[in-house]
């Protein structure tokens, strides 16, 4: 038995080996936060100062070395975030992913996300193209001589972290952009819906901002009939939806943003005080990254993007600024037509022309490279050359019964003439309201309403970005995709920046926006259809003129606030619904009280939204059964199912799968409350008092790649129970489909993906907060610590006060 002893011992040894490793590798994974560093390409000594939270201070000599020194900071805390944005950028996923990410791969090479990042690099100039080389010096100095270990992701998957490029950057930017920008998903429904229903109805399933009419378009729905498009191709799993599938998630409802600017005659410090909440994919790590940056004539900090050099959000000593999303039409469609005896022509206004046309090659992990041809037209990318199916609209021409059209993108982010990140550092060193108004006339996509405020008084609100003209004679508003052979759906140029929405220092004293219409009925220039529903601003300004002067504290409780204004439209039908199934009393019991506060540890919100879940099934299942979950995944509908329940639209809610039954709204509503009972009582449990919001809706910080992977899920994502829903201030948007890896209802994934409140009086009281943590090492303090912070609605200061917990120090070392 000496031999099994021997063993037994060789094991042991071998485990605290493995565990010896490990430690190790646990402790050099973690960056280096104190004592000194030499890294070649510095001009002069660089120093990061953390502080508890692990919020750096990057204090330079110069602007390049302050780039170099943001650089470095995100290597050491995001790097295999900034691996996976430039993946996405390049679309590269499936060489590290494999055959799963290869859809999404070839929309992203089609697209040519990485070719216009390209064009763009070859023309920037100036102060921009210095800060972008700085900065990537800073990534390539530190990913050679600052990393000990590589995080993890990249020991896991057997990569090593490659050489960063400004192009990089510059994809990145553009995928902001595409998050931000959703018409062309928009214009794709109404096609795939134009196959299978009229446009009257169309106008009420997709209805215009409340109080307002339908664009007057022309009926597109004959059109495409006229062009032969081919319903049962175009709606199948193989045409339009999986090419939606293959694209990164865009146009989701609910992500937008809120925020508000107040003049000091409406502050109690005599001061501006300014709020904003972009809400954004959560993920893990968050998004942001915060750091305040300092050098000579330059002194700001915020929130800055691992990948991109700059603080996009923040303050610097004289002014503050924060963003919502405007939702402007910056994406058309157009159907362009295929010659029938030569596919490589497509038909322009003066005649038929050749595509412009590459070659891609894909590398997918563990199978052979895939080689993608894509082409562009006149108006830009040919995105149905995704390779995903051989035709995504099912008309057919000439003699091989080749595929007659093909849809090309015309968007405004793919331009190679555009200075966005130098408008960008421009904005971000103004020292008044005038002078960041009038550097926001660089900025180009995506399209925001920008709050401001400075330390002189004023306040301010512009609407910056590049926003087509459309012809008189564009009878599609660029509302579905148009004929691309027909010049009146052009653009015409640009509305010049002098037309573009701007104000300052209003009688009312404050501004306010949500992504609801932030232009008055006779603003002369179209910008979109697509604003929001305006709950959320209807809330901000009921609590704002709720009392004549708000202070800090007053606009980190309104952050807070879980009282959704969409609630009273449609929670009279529920409260009349009945139902026999055992739980509707006690439901009911519940509901009595509900007045639209969505409080995690209630069971009516729950209640409400697992009704209205079952009640957009009842009455629009027979209309949306044409379309695949995910074709309309991005949005709830609920505002086409307040205007059927406001018009008890009897037309709607006969459900016209049942030809011998005429089924009334207030019937849907017993149908709807009775599988609600039904669906709650299996996921929760028969005590409906003992039902909670926050047991299914959970905040889930999603993890790339590894929250599709169960045994990882646990480690690397990060979930808590949360209260607010989409249409409340404190936005937490609930997901009406199944998640794709577990299959729940009512997750959280789109939230606050950080909240600031500036202080234009005292720099020092100035606050915000994320929702995750600074790391991206799932086992650093600093991974979740902001979490329990975010979740609670709490803040940690903007701006450096007391001494640094670690210091590092940077000097230049030879190259």
């Amino acid at each position: 038995m000496r031999w099994v002893k021997r063993l037994l011992q060789l094991v042991l040894l071998l485990l605290l080996v493995a565990a010896l490793a490990a430690w190790i590798y646990s402790r050099r994974v973690l960056p280096q936060t104190e004592g000194a560093l030499a890294l070649p390409g510095l001009q002069g000594e660089l120093r990061i100062e953390r502080d508890a939270d692990g919020i750096p201070s990057i204090k330079a000599g110069n602007l390049h070395d302050l780039m170099f020194g943001l650089g470095v900071a995100h290597v050491q805390d995001r790097l295999w975030q900034m691996e996976t944005h430039r993946r996405i950028g390049a679309g590269q996923l499936a060489e590290a992913f494999g055959p799963a990410a290869l859809d999404t791969d070839k929309f992203l090479r089609a697209l040519g996300v990485r070719r216009a990042a390209e064009a763009q690099w070859a023309q920037t100039r100036g102060e921009t193209r210095e800060a972008l080389l700085a900065y990537t010096e800073g990534v390539n100095a530190a990913i050679r001589h600052a990393v000990a270990a590589r995080p993890p992701e990249f020991v896991i998957l057997g990569l090593q972290p490659p050489e960063w490029s400004p192009v990089d950057s510059l994809a990145w930017s553009i995928m902001m952009a595409w998050d931000l920008g959703g018409n062309w998903s928009a214009e794709l429904l109404r096609l795939r819906l134009a196959l299978k229903i009229d446009k009257a109805r169309i106008d009420q399933l997709l209805p215009p901002y409340p109080g307002e009419q339908p664009l007057p378009t022309q009926d597109y729905t004959a059109l495409y009939r006229g062009l032969k498009l081919d319903a049962n191709v175009a709606t199948s799993r193989q045409g339009i939806d999986r090419l939606l599938a293959a694209a990164p998630e865009s146009g989701i409802e609910g992500v937008g943003s809120n925020n508000w600017v107040l003049s000091g005659r409406r502050t109690t410090t005599g001061k501006p005080l300014l709020a904003n909440d972009p809400h954004l994919k959560l993920s893990a790590p968050a998004l942001w990254y915060f750091a305040r940056l300092e050098a000579p004539g330059y002194k700001v900090a915020g929130a800055t993007l691992p990948g991109v050099p700059g603080v996009v959000l923040g303050q610097n000593e004289h002014v503050a600024w924060g963003f919502t999303n405007t939702g402007p039409d910056v994406q058309d469609l157009y159907l362009e037509r295929i010659k029938p005896d030569d596919p490589a022509q497509y038909q322009t206004p003066e005649g038929w022309a050749r595509f412009a046309s590459r070659q891609e090659v894909i590398h997918v992990r563990g199978k052979p490279d895939v080689t993608l041809t894509v082409r562009q037209t006149r108006h830009g990318p040919v995105i149905s050359d995704a390779g995903i199916a051989d035709d995504v609209l099912g008309a057919k021409a000439g003699p091989a019964a080749q595929p007659g059209y093909v849809l090309a993108m015309r968007w405004t982010a793919l331009d190679a003439e555009t200075d966005q990140l130098g408008a960008g550092l421009r904005m971000s060193r103004a020292t008044s309201v005038a002078g960041f108004i009038d550097a926001a006339r660089g900025w180009v996509a995506p399209m925001q309403n920008m709050v401001v405020a400075d330390d002189q008084g004023h306040i301010g609100l512009v609407l910056p970005g590049r926003v087509p003209l459309r012809k008189p004679d564009n009878d599609l508003w660029g509302l579905a995709p148009a004929p691309g052979w027909d010049a009146r759906y052009d653009w015409a140029g640009w509305l010049p920046f002098e037309d573009l929405p701007k104000w300052t220092d209003p009688d009312k004293g404050y501004f306010a926006t949500a992504n609801q219409r932030t232009v008055p009925q006779d603003y002369p220039h179209y910008l979109t259809s697509s604003w929001a529903q305006p709950y959320r601003q209807q809330r901000i300004e009921q609590l704002l003129d709720g009392k004549p002067q708000h202070s800090g504290a007053d606009l980190k409780a309104m952050h807070a606030d879980i009282t959704s204004l969409a609630v009273p439209n449609t929670l009279p039908w529920l409260k009349k619904a009945k139902s026999s199934h055992p739980l509707a009393a006690a439901a009911q019991q519940q509901l009595a009280a509900f007045d639209g506060r969505m409080a995690a540890d209630g069971a009516a919100p729950l209640i409400f939204w697992a009704w209205q879940r079952q009640l957009i099934r009842s009455i629009l299942g027979d209309d949306l059964a044409v379309l695949s979950e995910r074709a309309y995944g991005g949005r709830s509908f609920m505002d086409a199912i307040e205007g059927i329940l406001a018009r008890d639209d009897a037309r709607w809610c006969d459900d016209q799968r049942t030809p011998a039954v005429v089924e009334t709204c207030a019937q849907q509503a017993d149908v709807a409350f009775t599988a609600a009972l039904d669906e709650l009582q299996q996921l929760q449990g028969a005590d409906v008092s003992a039902w909670r919001w926050g047991r299914a809706h959970q905040m889930r910080a999603e993890h790339r790649p590894f929250s599709n992977l169960k045994p990882l899920a646990r480690w690397f994502e990060l979930r808590a129970p949360i209260g607010g829903d989409t249409n409340s201030i404190n936005v937490s948007r609930v997901s009406l489909k199944a998640d794709g890896a577990t299959g729940e209802y009512y997750l959280d994934e789109h939230g606050p993906s950080l909240r600031a409140v500036y202080d234009l009086g005292d720099l020092k009281q100035s606050s915000f907060m994320h929702s995750t943590g600074q790391s991206g090492i799932p086992w650093s303090p600093q991974y979740r610590s902001f979490l329990p912070r975010w979740l609670a609605v709490d803040y940690v200061p903007v701006w450096a006060q007391g001494a640094p917990a670690a210091v590092l120090t940077i000097s230049p070392a030879p190259r």
